[in-house]
């Protein structure tokens, strides 16, 4: 059987009471900036491409606004009766699409890798499994399914943790279901169907699909995949704390190993969609998330986060300084202290300082703003210097206005440049200004009062 007649089904309609989230639904929890279903995504698209369907019934409408591009193959669970349940909603569209195999695999499963599918598709399709699942081996207490075996170690079938009882069933070997299934649908079809909720939880487990399978004498195949630990699901703050950092540990370190520095490497925290060219240098604790881009020869100091930004080769942003959705051009220097807001650009060897604001502003090449600055909606022209205290007034109530400052113009200290207004090139203003009119190229605009000195009473 060819991958191309394989789907993948992704089981995500649950609202994930334990979680505590409320409105958002349990697999739109994030970690490293992130929702734990689109790990799981990453996981399948390699082996499935876009022959994937995917469970939603709370919240299905913010899974789909964040997973726009798998919309199309999204299946409602309009009330969420248990994992059994799932699947049968998504039975007919399996049919539809031509499928004669699925692959089942919960939404919770941030730290499921590829090479978790196409083992577990590989041995079923070798040994002409008609079901098949991957097991993992956990100590001490837990939620996970048991599995259940008889005296010449075959699979019997899979009992629920809250239905589990020791009289019956025996001691648990630590053997535990970790919620990824191969199914063919032709023979797994009759006995999906048979499906009862009569069990602690009053709902239809996918799991009892196996002991349906065992008694029917299909080819079942439990494939044993050890301690594992990026086959456990997220169902607690705690668990989904941990996948977060063992899914950052692992991003860490596939970056070094690409050629980045990073130094205090336990408290970087990197997202998935981040690159890093090698010869890069970070220094933590620091934060790269979103689809931050940073190039050769970039250096990151600590306390810095970085979202959704670009940095080009040469640039440094030093410590303690907030990038979101900003570029930084070549050679070009960000910091202590800076914060450049969405749509800040720097040019190339262009210069932000200490408490130096950016928000909708592009600073030219070799322009600088060292200090105690806000530049909002304005743009900056090569060379210019922005003096320490200068702000943008771009916001009169109602509207946002632009600032435009010329090539080579000199801003004194204290200046308020009130929106809209253009400073010429090579123009001069006057420190403790309050410029409303424009300034015409290679002049000097003072807007202050007369000082005046007057007599002190006694």
């Amino acid at each position: 059987m060819s991958a191309s007649r394989t789907m993948a089904v992704v089981l995500a309609a649950g609202k994930g009471t334990r979680m505590h989230s409320r409105e958002r639904p349990k697999v739109m929890q994030e970690l490293l900036g992130e929702p734990m279903l689109h790990y799981v995504y990453q996981a399948l698209e390699p082996v499935f491409g876009q022959d994937v369907l995917t469970v939603v019934g709370f919240g299905a409408d913010l899974v789909r606004k964040v997973f726009p591009g798998r919309a199309a193959g999204m299946v409602v669970q309009a009330e969420q009766r248990g994992t059994g349940h799932a699947l049968q909603a998504a039975w007919p569209e399996l049919l539809a699409r031509g499928a004669q195999a699925c692959l089942v695999v919960n939404g919770d499963a941030p730290l499921l890798d590829s090479r978790h599918i196409t083992q577990l598709l590989d041995q079923c399709r070798a040994a002409g499994a008609d079901l098949g699942f991957a097991s993992i081996l956990v100590c001490g207490h837990n939620t996970y399914g048991r599995v259940l075996r008889d005296a010449g170690g075959r699979v019997i079938g899979i009992v629920e943790a809250k239905d589990f009882d020791p009289a019956r069933h025996g001691v648990p070997s630590g053997e535990v279901n970790a919620g990824l299934y191969y199914f063919r649908l032709s023979t797994v079809a009759p006995l999906l169907s048979r499906l009862t909720d009569g069990n602690a939880a009053g709902e239809y487990y996918l799991t009892d699909l196996i002991g349906l399978a065992a008694t029917e004498g299909l080819s079942l195949l439990a494939v044993p995949c050890g301690e594992d630990p990026a086959l456990m699901g997220v169902d607690t703050p705690a668990a989904l704390v941990a996948a977060e950092e063992g899914l950052r540990a692992r991003l860490v370190a596939h970056w070094l190993g690409q050629g980045a520095i990073i130094r205090q490497g336990a408290s970087v925290r990197i997202g998935p969609k981040v690159t890093i060219a090698p010869g890069a240098e970070l220094t933590g604790p620091c934060e790269l998330l979103g689809e931050t881009k940073v190039k050769a020869r970039v250096r990151i100091g600590s306390q810095t986060v970085v979202i959704d930004s670009t940095l080009a080769e040469d640039a440094v942003v030093h410590s303690f300084s907030h990038l979101d959705g900003a570029t930084v051009g070549p050679g070009a220097s960000v910091g202590p202290y800076a914060r450049l807001r969405p749509g800040a650009e720097l040019k190339e060897k262009a210069r932000v300082g200490n408490f130096v604001e950016m928000k909708k502003a592009v600073l030219g090449p070799g322009a600088k703003a060292s200090h105690l600055t806000y530049l909002g909606d304005a743009e900056i022209g090569a060379g210019a210097n922005i003096g320490a205290g200068t702000i943008t007034c771009n916001y009169d109530g109602k509207h946002k206005h632009r600032t435009v400052i010329g090539e080579g113009a000199f801003i004194g200290s204290n200046t308020a440049l009130v929106a809209p207004v253009t400073v010429g090139e090579g123009a001069l203003v006057g420190a403790g200004s309050v410029i409303t009119k424009n300034v015409a190229p290679g002049k000097l605009a003072v807007a202050r009062a007369r000082q005046v000195e007057l007599k002190r009473k006694s």
